[in-house]
């Protein structure tokens, strides 16, 4: 379970402002697959990043009963001067779990080859995704949280990521925002359009879908409009 207690977030930049958590009170469903749904800049990665605890709101809480992952993916905190196996066994300290097994699955997985043991900072962008998709994987979290694609690669690659995705979250619940629908369709049950700073959650995905689709056209959706006024934090619109 995660839970926002009215979250707020403000940045502040040149003399403008924007805020991408407006008061948020809201309960993921536990063992859920969500999708977390927006247009660029509306705040998606902000909201996984103070999940995950790595920024912090303005005010509010985060609340929650069981483990959450790192964005899983996320290359940037590879150190460029150490190798892949150093990088991984250097997260697999922090978390508590074998280095030795962790390594192992991080190299089949990643299929790099020999630049598992060579420098991070020789690596193309593509091997960087693929070791850190492996990265996050080789943990067990009970929440993922995923910020855009799975993983780099080609077809094959993908799949294999999405499948071993799809086992993680027959325990696990997932927290997913990316720009592909057919990838939110295959992933996720349930979605949120976080729009100027509020939630709207939907328990079927294809609503939430419906929502989102409009707010890029620059329209509410049909549901919304004759004046209907929204509310802060969560709404939760007929599914």
């Amino acid at each position: 379970m995660i839970e926002l207690r009215n979250l707020t977030k403000t940045y502040r930049l040149n003399g403008i402002q924007k805020t991408i958590a407006d008061n948020i009170s809201f309960t993921f469903p536990t063992g859920s697959s969500v999708a977390l749904m927006g247009p660029n800049g509306a705040g998606k990665s902000s909201i996984l990043k103070m999940i995950a605890g790595t920024l912090q709101p303005d005010r509010g809480q985060i609340i929650s009963d069981g483990t959450i992952s790192f964005p899983v993916g996320f290359a940037g905190s590879f150190h460029p001067d150490l190798t892949g196996s150093q990088n991984v066994k250097f997260v697999a300290r922090i978390y508590g779990v074998d280095t030795a097994e962790m390594a192992e699955f991080c190299r089949d997985f990643a299929q790099i080859g020999n630049h598992f043991n060579l420098p991070v900072r020789t690596y193309s962008s593509g091997m960087k995704s693929r070791l850190a998709f492996a990265m996050s994987m080789a943990i067990k979290f009970d929440t993922y949280l995923l910020d855009e694609t799975t993983a780099a690669g080609d077809g094959s690659f993908v799949a294999k990521s999405e499948a071993l995705l799809r086992d993680r979250l027959q325990s696990s619940s997932v927290i997913f925002v990316s720009h592909s629908m057919a990838q939110m369709r295959r992933m996720c049950t349930s979605g949120i359009v976080l729009q100027n700073g509020r939630f709207f959650y939907y328990g079927n995905i294809e609503r939430a879908i419906e929502h989102y689709e409009h707010v890029m056209k620059g329209r509410l959706p049909p549901w919304m409009r004759k004046g209907r006024k929204t509310r802060k934090g969560p709404t939760r619109p007929n599914s």
